[in-house]
Formats: structure tokens, sequence, C-alpha cells
């Protein structure tokens, strides 16, 4: 059996090797490192897959600064997310001026608890930013039935769920990231579509939305060296422009082996009372950027896998409404309940597209090992 990795970045690219190269070498060979053709084929490729506009940037820390910028919100006004995500959701709010102000997360799926969205809801509530954690989508539908009701904006945080389908009750379908007023991506390597370095990008249905963000991310220009607005410097380089216009040919190959393997953990680990898999919902189907099931013996359970070759990872080990830098939100222990349940008890295992079933029956078995001799 092969080693087993976490995530198996250099299996994939074997997978398109010869294509990767050869775009990678026209880049190298046409020195046009920036801005050039294979950076706008990649965004109008990405667009027409996504039905929405795309503006493509250096992370998706940056595609988040960005949305508030192009929203205009200013410094003291209240967006509304969630404890449990990547840092990035809520640094760069802050380093915006805003205030984030957090909702806890569902037990089963781990995103937005919408019931909770209006009871903390201001006159200085600007926005929602619903995370779509793991590969699931939050529940749009309720969010953008309540957000028009307070005149707010929803900007989706699909960093971790691009290519992943919401299905309204009326059984239409958009991808994640393309329904609320702004979505914001990573192709951070190991992400659904990742590149060989950092990357992400902007989603906006409204033309000159899209228009706006465009100029922000280089410089605030409108034409050369004619500023319109304050902007940042948020490119993503021609290379990995290449590597994703070839990636994502086989993106929705991808996202099927992605599910395959989260198939296989479901039918073997639903036997096994200490663990709690996944829970999937019907608004939305699930990409797999994370397999990550909770359980009580969360520790000794990773040391164990350890010590039989397997990795895990921890996804999110901490709350940031206790973190030291965000202690200032003034929020208190106890105040998020699920969310700090979660970070004692979630664990990750093994998810990308090269996994076989070999490997996926030895995670499994050791699963089982685990806890069949308590």
């Amino acid at each position: 059996m092969q080693t087993i990795h976490m995530c198996d970045l250099y299996g994939q690219y074997f997978t398109m090797k010869e294509e990767i190269d050869s775009a990678m070498q026209e880049v190298i060979k046409s020195t046009k490192f920036i801005k050039s053709g294979k950076v706008v084929d990649f965004e109008e490729k990405l667009a027409a897959y996504l039905n929405t506009n795309v503006i493509t940037c250096g992370n998706g820390t940056d595609a988040l600064q960005m949305a508030y910028m192009a929203l205009g919100l200013k410094p003291g006004d209240e967006v509304i997310t969630t404890p449990f995500t990547f840092v990035a959701t809520v640094e760069t709010a802050v380093l915006m001026g805003l205030k984030p102000v957090f909702v806890d997360v569902c037990q089963g799926t781990y995103n937005m608890d919408v019931s909770q969205l209006e009871d903390v809801i201001t006159p200085n509530t600007k926005a929602i930013v619903p995370v779509h954690l793991f590969g699931q989508c939050a529940n749009m539908e309720e969010i953008m039935a309540i957000a028009p009701k307070h005149n707010l904006y929803v900007i989706e945080d699909a960093c971790q769920a691009l290519g992943t389908d919401y299905i309204f009750k009326d059984g239409t379908k958009q991808k994640a990231g393309t329904i609320g007023d702004i979505g914001c991506n990573s192709f951070f390597p190991s992400k659904n579509l990742g590149c060989f370095g950092d990357g992400g990008a902007v989603f906006a249905k409204d033309d000159k939305l899209a228009g706006t963000i465009r100029s922000i991310a280089n410089h605030g220009m409108k034409a050369k060296y004619q500023y319109e607005r304050i902007g940042v410097n948020s490119r993503l380089d021609s290379i990995q422009a290449a590597i994703l216009e070839v990636k994502l040919k086989y993106f929705d190959k991808h996202i099927q082996a992605r599910q395959k393997a989260a198939a296989y953990y479901d039918m073997h680990l639903a036997e096994l009372a200490w663990i709690e898999i996944p829970r999937r919902v019907e608004y939305s189907t699930h990409t797999f950027h994370q397999y990550t099931l909770k359980t009580d013996r969360r520790d000794e359970l990773q040391a164990f896998l350890k010590t039989k070759g397997i990795p895990s990872m921890v996804y999110y080990p901490e709350v940031f409404h206790l973190q030291e830098a965000y202690k200032f939100l003034g929020y208190q222990e106890g105040d998020f309940p699920v969310s700090e349940k979660l970070v004692k008890t979630v664990l990750s295992l093994p998810m990308h597209t090269e996994l076989d079933e070999e490997q996926l029956e030895y995670i499994v078995i050791s699963l089982k090992e685990f806890f069949y001799n308590i």
C-alpha cells in the first residue's frame, strides 16, 4: 500500500503532468507572468462554469477584504459570521475596522445556525458572511430571505466549497459563492481546485459590482495610471492561472473522487456508535474539502492513527471569540456552546482525489480497531 497522505497533491499532479508542465512552459516562454492571457482565459472558463463574473486575486483572504471594500463597508459596521471557521473570515473584517458579530453553528453541519441571525441584527449590521465549511453550503435560501428584510449584504465565504451545488426548494441549483452579493474563493493548493501556490477569486453577479472589485484588485485603477478609488495589489499570477485552467477541465471528476471516498467512509463508519459522521442536508451537495467526524475521544484517536501511519488534522482547534487577538470583542466562554464543543471533538480524515480503496479500507479498519478495543 502506498503512503497515505492527508492531501496527495503530488499524486494528483501526476495524473495531469504533461498538460500542466506544458502550460507552465508556455507561460515561462512568453515571460508574461502577470496579467497575461492565461489569467483572462482561466477567468472566462471559471465564469462559464459558475455562471457569474469572476475576478481572480492573490488569495482567499484578499478576496474577503476586497468584498468588504467593494460594498463600501465602513469602520464600526457590523458583519455577522461564526466563530468556527478559518481566521481569514474574521481577521479581514477587523482589519477593515468592522466588528465581527458571531452566531453559533449547527451541530451536524458546522455551518451557520440561521435561526440565530435575526437575534443579533442591529442598526449597525451591514452584512451576513456565511461560511460554507468543509464543502457543504450554509442554508442560503433562508439567509437570502432574511438579508433583504434588514437591507443587508450577503458575502459568501466559499473558499472551501468551490463546485458545491446549492439546491433551492423549487429544485433550481446555483454554485456555492454565486448566490449572495459577493462570493469569495481560495485556490490554496489543498482546496477543491488548488494551484501550486497562493491564489483566490471574487465572484459577483452584478456587472457594475464586478467592475468595482476588478478595479480594487488592481490598485483602484480605471485605466493605466488613472485611479478612481483606493485599491490593493492582489493578482493571480500567470503560472497559477495556467495550472488552474488545466485542473478545471478535470474538476468535476475530482469532486466525484472526493465524494466516492466520503461515501466509503460513510458506509463503513456509520456503525461506530462513538463517532458522528458528517451530516448531509437536502439543500446542498457536499464536495468534501474535508471529511470531518466528531468523537469525544478525538485526541486519543488522533494519536492512535498516527501510530498506524494515518495522518489526520483538527480543523479547528480553537474558537475565535476566545482567542487572545479577539478578546476585545467581549465574548465569554459559553456564549457559543456548539462551536466550543466542536473544537474539542472534530477530526478530519485523509481526503483527496487519489485515495484508493486499499488505503480507505486500512483507515476504516484502523478506526474500528481503536474503538472496538475499548
